[in-house]
């Protein structure tokens, strides 16, 4: 599914085209995403300024006067920018008719979401419980160290969880864990402070080299352009089980971790 990398890259594609644009009218063609959107989001709509577009892990927020729309892209998901003179096309789910061109939601599998809020964003139901992003200041080696304490979960399902830390989906756990030389199974209440700091700082690297080369495009994610993300030209482990490690030459194996694949090499992590 389209991780922050993705979703980052998405949010800068766009918010060229949206920002300052008024809502002339809110369409979904399929009400009934993960989640129904609101009947009455057309009437909320119409008729206002996007006064900003931001992220907060894989949720895109878009802030007007009233209150804050809310799309996720869901498995499958994407958001692209279309002529006004163009017509939706099959998967096109959801669609904002903008002063600027139109904002369509592409959501084969359905698992996308449209929601609205007046409240706070913060306050929201799916915001509040959220870890801190990766790249703040709160972020650090120390609170990674003091959440792990006792935990007797693997490394990578405690970097994965996002109310530890979002964004740090199976691809970038994969690959931050092998940066830093440590094995995905280890139990999070058995890695040092000091293997945390070094962790932190290959999370932010492969977040940061992802979201300047577009994202990844393993299946289907493409950006607001309907271009693919290149990253997947770096992979060291990801999906490269029974190949040579690129440091070592060892084979690479593979474990499941919580129903994930988890490529690694048993020479370089530990």
């Amino acid at each position: 599914m389209p991780e922050l990398p993705e979703v980052e890259t998405t949010k800068r594609g766009i918010e060229r085209y949206v920002t300052d644009a008024t809502i002339l009218s809110a369409i979904a063609h399929s009400p009934k995403l993960r989640w129904p959107i609101p009947q009455n989001l057309n009437e909320v709509l119409a008729g206002q300024q996007i006064e900003s577009v931001s992220r907060r892990a894989k949720y895109l927020l878009f802030h007007t006067a009233k209150g804050c729309l809310i799309i996720h892209l869901g498995m499958s998901g994407s958001l692209r920018i279309a002529p006004s003179n163009s017509n939706p096309k099959p998967h096109d789910r959801f669609e904002l008719i903008l002063s600027s061109g139109i904002l369509r939601l592409r959501d084969p599998r359905k698992f996308g979401a449209v929601l609205w809020t007046e409240q706070a964003v913060e306050q929201h139901r799916l915001i509040a419980p959220l870890g801190p992003e990766p790249f703040t200041s709160e972020f650090n080696a120390d609170y990674l160290f003091q959440r792990s304490r006792n935990r007797t979960c693997s490394i990578k399902e405690f970097i994965m969880n996002a109310h530890i830390v979002v964004g740090v989906g199976n691809i970038y756990a994969a690959e931050s864990l092998f940066a830093a030389g440590i094995h995905p199974k280890r139990a999070a209440g058995r890695v040092s402070k000091k293997r945390y700091a070094d962790l932190i700082r290959h999370i932010q690297r492969i977040l940061t080299t992802a979201i300047a080369q577009g994202g990844t495009s393993l299946r289907d994610f493409v950006n607001e352009e309907g271009k693919p993300g290149y990253f997947s030209q770096e992979l060291q482990v990801y999906g490269r089980a029974g190949e040579a490690c690129l440091k070592c030459q060892s084979m690479l194996l593979n474990l499941r971790i919580s129903q994930r694949s988890s490529a690694y090499c048993p020479n370089c992590q530990h």
